[in-house]
């Protein structure tokens, strides 16, 4: 089945015949967690901010992308010991306490069935973290053999490759695809892809944080992920 994306702001003329969701803020809640332990153990190292720093700088990139600044502001190596640490201690606090996106399993699944299960998960994320997450909150069926990350491709995100990838596994056009993000870094990824990006952003989000999507190339902004279905034309 293809379908059009409902409005003509969203200005996708060809039908929709996959979607490409990114995982960390997308699928789960994970980012607060994520950040949170990065905080924690960049300061151990001499590089002290606030959590709100800490996400405002990384949120939607590899760790390993900004090896020369972490090593600037911290006076040390990045070091692979210390990269296995940060994802030791990282997973487990992700085990304990990660929770899905709200309304996400419903739309993940009238997605799916609409599609006839053209969908996949397109991460900037190492394949461990991703795998585990989407374990975790039971969405690992829908996903499976479609799981896409940026560790894996010549260039992480901003640019393309996963989303490209991610397309390329689905025999499917990617500007017959919609890339579903809730990041500058992820949304560029997606434009860069040729593909329509929608970008989630929570309610109670600074009104800025969804001007910025916008201006970097995002269709349209939603509120909630019930919504989702509805914006594809699959409700």
């Amino acid at each position: 089945m293809n379908f059009a994306l409902q409005g003509e702001e969203v200005g996708l003329t060809q039908g929709v015949e996959a979607v490409l969701f990114d995982c960390d803020g997308v699928l789960v809640d994970s980012e607060p967690i994520t950040n949170g332990v990065l905080r924690d153990m960049l300061e151990e190292r001499g590089w002290s901010m606030s959590a709100e720093e800490c996400f405002r700088f990384f949120v939607g990139k590899a760790v390993r992308d900004e090896r020369a600044t972490i090593e600037a502001r911290t006076g040390l190596p990045l070091t692979e010991d210390w990269m296995v640490e940060f994802r030791a201690r990282r997973n487990a606090e992700l085990m304990q306490r990660l929770q899905a996106i709200e309304h996400i399993h419903a739309a993940v699944d009238r997605v799916h069935g609409a599609l006839d299960g053209r969908i996949a998960c397109a991460s900037g994320a190492d394949r461990h973290k991703v795998e585990l997450q989407l374990a975790k909150v039971g969405l690992a069926p829908y996903f499976e053999g479609r799981v896409f990350s940026g560790h894996e491709m010549p260039r992480s995100k901003p640019a393309p490759d996963v989303y490209l990838a991610a397309a390329q596994a689905l025999a499917v056009d990617p500007l017959r695809c919609v890339v579903v993000e809730d990041t500058l870094t992820g949304v560029r990824a997606g434009v860069a892809a040729g593909a329509a990006v929608l970008a989630y952003v929570p309610a109670g989000a600074p009104a800025e944080q969804g001007a910025a999507l916008l201006q970097a190339g995002a269709r349209r902004l939603f509120a909630s992920m019930a919504e989702l279905p509805g914006l594809l034309g699959c409700a």
